[in-house]
This record gives structure tokens, sequence and C-alpha cells, in this order.
């Protein structure tokens, strides 16, 4: 009888083993529900942003049916910095190729935004609510949370990619072209993953995270658009560009003898990134964070519930004002070059008009960028509203109505920063629109201010669905803004008929500058807006708070 020896595991490699695996207990528990929490936003996300370059590639394709009109529209985008500050620079003129110019740069800063919400939903949102702290209960490791939240972004972003590259086949592009620029939106995704994963480790609320991620979101558009603004047309990159992961993912070069070389960078960031929240998330307690909250003053100085509303969004509502003071003075100066890109397209020209007016194609070209001013202030007013959900959700809002103050003054203060913080940022918007442009100041201001109306809806909608149904109001509030918005984003270029336009209350407002003044929607609007906050506050006084 002969006995065999087995090799002993090394003591320290058995613990770290085991160590590791503790630490990743019930990760997959965590993901699966994870998954089922985002069964309807990762799909709904995927097939509207990944249909959306599909979308672009068929009405390109119908615009510029001839090679010799998609190299004259390629060189006039070429030569003007503000496009290539807004889009990038044109690497090819086929149609895949402008579909590319078009989107990657937009698709990845989507794409990041999508990754920052699922990251912090999964990982600094449960620990904030309590529900982590309960799951830790059960065997439960302590990165496990982390992990999970990365794979869900992981599979969005693979998701997005798998409808980019099928998309773009489908409409006659490349495989290889349609491959590079779906690993390049998804890339860029994931390493906005990263920077959230980072976020949620330094942050001991889901808010800063999600302000924080965003911050770099930021921070790397405008890197971006410096760096493809001072590089010249057909030349090299300047140094900024490559500090951006929305510029790596134009740089790829899809459909344009791709360099696939360049998606390592997105890998690399991901992985430093991960390897920093890893560590950090090993070096906290759970609800902890590395930048603590700093304690208010031991008097309150705040007597009113409108100014804790102001005080908890202030920081919000000032970078949406900044955003859109800068925004408009970028759109405004790019009106005055926008005869010279359309050139003699009469299919775009036909767009334009349809999206603005038809007095010109500058005040058309105008009269859209306000209207695309107005969706995305319609984005703030939402959010800003449903910040009542938020507050009532994470308990803060019940030992605040314990004391004097009511419901409706409560809800008052935070109703007055969402409306009046819309017609703030809207006219910063028509303020830096008329000064980019440098004529008409009071027409664009008040063109600008025109589209309120239909912003107001927006939000009448959300205080309604709030104060009736608190627990489906984000979901079906989200859904009716998206529509409204997906309406007036591809509803022109996709030439969807009048009846689908006018589910989208943008659309039936008049187009200013350039257009006829017709007061009776915009007053009906208004009417209707009232009448819809007016039923939300009165939903809000007769049921139970949600705790």
């Amino acid at each position: 009888m002969t006995t065999t020896t087995v090799p002993a595991v090394p003591r320290a490699d058995s613990r770290r083993i085991r160590t590791t695996t503790e630490q990743l207990a019930g990760t997959g528990t965590l993901l699966r529900l994870a998954l089922r929490r985002d069964r309807l936003l990762i799909p709904l996300w995927a097939l509207a942003l990944g249909g959306s370059f599909a979308s672009v590639a068929r009405s390109l394709a119908a615009l510029y049916e001839t090679d010799a009109a998609r190299a004259e529209f390629a060189r006039s985008v070429a030569a003007n910095g503000t496009v290539r500050a807004l889009y990038g620079p044109v690497f090819a003129d086929s149609v895949g190729g402008l579909t590319a110019w078009r989107m990657a740069g937009t698709g990845a800063a989507l794409a990041g935004a999508m990754s920052l919400v699922i990251v912090v939903r999964h990982t600094r949102e449960e620990e904030e609510t309590g529900r982590q702290e309960m799951l830790s209960a059960a065997m439960v490791g302590r990165r496990a949370a982390l992990t999970a939240g990365l794979l869900a972004a992981l599979a969005a972003n693979a998701a997005l990619m798998l409808v980019i590259v099928a998309g773009m086949v489908n409409s006659g592009a490349g495989v290889a072209g349609s491959v590079a620029l779906g690993a390049a939106v998804g890339g860029a995704g994931m390493v906005f993953a990263g920077t959230a994963a980072v976020a949620a480790q330094l942050t001991g609320n889901a808010r800063l995270a999600k302000g924080l991620t965003a911050a770099a979101l930021g921070a790397a558009f405008a890197l971006k658009a410096v760096g493809d603004a001072a590089a010249g047309a057909g030349s090299s990159p300047v140094p900024t560009t490559w500090l951006s992961p929305m510029g790596w993912a134009e740089h790829v070069r899809a459909f344009g003898a791709e360099r696939w070389w360049v998606l390592l960078l997105p890998v690399a960031a991901f992985a430093l990134q991960a390897v920093v929240a890893y560590t950090l998330a090993g070096r906290r307690d759970l609800g902890m964070s590395f930048l603590p909250a700093r304690p208010g003053p031991a008097a309150g100085a705040l007597g009113t519930a409108g100014a804790l509303a102001l005080r908890l969004q202030r920081g919000g509502l000032a970078g949406w004002a900044g955003g859109f003071l800068l925004a408009g003075i970028a759109f405004g100066g790019l009106a005055n070059g926008a005869a010279e890109l359309v050139g003699d397209n009469e299919a775009t020209r036909r767009i334009f008009e349809r999206m603005g007016g038809q007095r010109g194609l500058t005040d058309a070209f105008l009269a859209s960028m306000v209207g695309m001013l107005g969706m995305v202030a319609a984005l703030f007013t939402v959010a800003s509203v449903l910040r009542l959900h938020g507050e009532e959700t994470a308990g803060r809002a019940e030992p605040l109505l314990a004391s004097p103050v009511g419901r409706l003054r409560w809800a008052a203060g935070h109703l007055t920063i969402a409306f009046g913080g819309a017609a703030l940022i809207m006219a910063l918007g028509g303020v830096g629109l008329s000064i980019g442009y440098g004529h008409d100041p009071a027409g664009i201001l008040g063109a600008a201010l025109l589209r309120l109306p239909a912003i107001w809806l927006l939000g009448g909608l959300a205080v309604l669905l709030y104060g009736l149904t608190p627990s489906a109001a984000p979901t079906t509030t989200w859904a009716a803004t998206g529509l409204a918005l997906a309406l007036g984003w591809l509803g022109p270029a996709l030439n969807l008929p009048p009846w689908a336009m006018d589910l989208s209350p943008f659309d039936r407002l008049p187009k200013l500058p350039g257009g006829e003044m017709a007061w009776p929607p915009a007053l009906i609007m208004t009417a209707l807006a009232g009448a819809l906050v007016a039923g939300g506050l009165a939903g809000l006084r007769r049921r139970d708070l949600r705790g």
C-alpha cells in the first residue's frame, strides 16, 4: 500500500483565498437583485440610446444620398470650430463615419450618465436608505455590493454596445466600424462607472456621489470640446482631448481606419478606478465615508421651509444656471454659421424649418436651440419636483412636518425652486444665446421664456403623480418626460406624423424667433400646469407619508 502525498497549500495563500471569497460572498444574489430592480431601466436605456444610432444613420443616408453630398457636408463640418467642439472631428464621410462623428461623444456622455445612476443606486444609495445594513446581516461580503453594482453597469453597457452594433449593421454600415463604435461608447460608460464607484466610497450620500460623477462628466466634455476646437481640420488632437474618455470614444475613429489600441485606454482607466474603489471600500465602515458631511451651526439660521428648500437645492440650481449660460453662448456663436453648415441640402433645410420656423434658416436654428434648451430644462424641473419624493422616502420630511410647518408650506418651498428655477435657467440660456449671436437680445430672451409653459406642464404632471401615487411617481414621471423629449429630439429627423409630434407639449408652442406668436397654447398649458399642481397638493394633504 502506498501513500500519496498532497502538497499543502501555503497558509498565507489559503487565508488570502478565504478572505477574498468572504469579501465577495453574496455577489451573485445582489447582482440578480440589481438586475431585477433595473429590469426596465437597463433595456429601455439601451434600446433608446442604442437605437438612436441607427436612426441617425438612416437620417443621414436620406439627407445626403450621394458621396459628393456627404463629402461636402464633412468639409463644412471640419472647417467649423464650434461644430468640432460640440461633436468632434470627422474622420470619414461615409454614412457610418458621419454617424460616428455625430453620436460618439454624445453617446459616450449618455452611457456615462447611465452608468453613474446604476452604480450609485446599488452602492451608496443602498447604504443611505439602510437596506444595505439589513442585507449585511446575512452572508454578504464587504465588497459584494460594490462588485454587484459594477457588474450591473457592465451588463448595461454590454447591452448598449450590442444594440448599437446590431442597429448600425442593420442600417448597412460595416461590421468592424460598428463594433468599434459600440465598444468606444460602452468603454466610456464603464470609465464613468468606475468614477461613480470611487465617488460612492468618498461621499456620505447618493446625491453628492452623483454630483461628483456628473462634475467629472462635465469636465470630460469640456476637455474634449477645448481639444477638438483647438485642433485644426485633419490635424492631430491636442493633449486635452486625450484626457477625456469622450475624446477617446471619438478617436477610436470608427468607420475611418479604426484605431483599436485606443480601446485600451478606457480599460486601463476603469481598472485603476476599480482598484481605488475596492481599496477604499475595505477601509471604511458601512454607512461611513471619507468626505463626511459638515455639521451645521448649533443655532439654526433657516427660518422657513422655503429657505430650507433653497439651501438643499442651491448647488444643483447654480450648476444648471451656469451650464445654460455657457451652452447658450456656444449655441449662439454657432448660429451665424448655420447657413454655411446646411449648404444647399433641401432636406436638411426642411428639418431645421420644421423644428424652428419659416423666416430664415438662422431664426429657425436659433428657435431649434431654444427648443432644445427648453427640453433639457424640463429635466431640471422634474428632478427638482421629485426631490419631495426623495426627502419623504429618506425619512427627512417626517420630523420636519412634525413641527408647525405644514405639508403645503413644505412642498411650496421645493416647488418654488422647481418652477422658478426653470424660469431662471431659461432666462440665462436666452441671455447666453443673445450674447453668442450678437443680435436681437429681447426677441431671443422672449423666445426662451416662451418654453416655460411646456416645462411647467411636465413639472405639474410630476406634482400630480407624486401627490396621488408616490410609489410610482418617479417611474411614470420620467417615462412621460422621456417620451416628450424623444419626440422633440428625434421626431423631426425621423419625419414622424403630426399626431405623434403633437403628443409633446413643446411642439404645440409657437416657434420663436421667426414664427408667429400665438398666446392660446401658452395660456392653456400654464392653466393646465396650475391645475395639475393643485391636484397633486390636494393628494399630498390627504394621503399618509411613506418612510
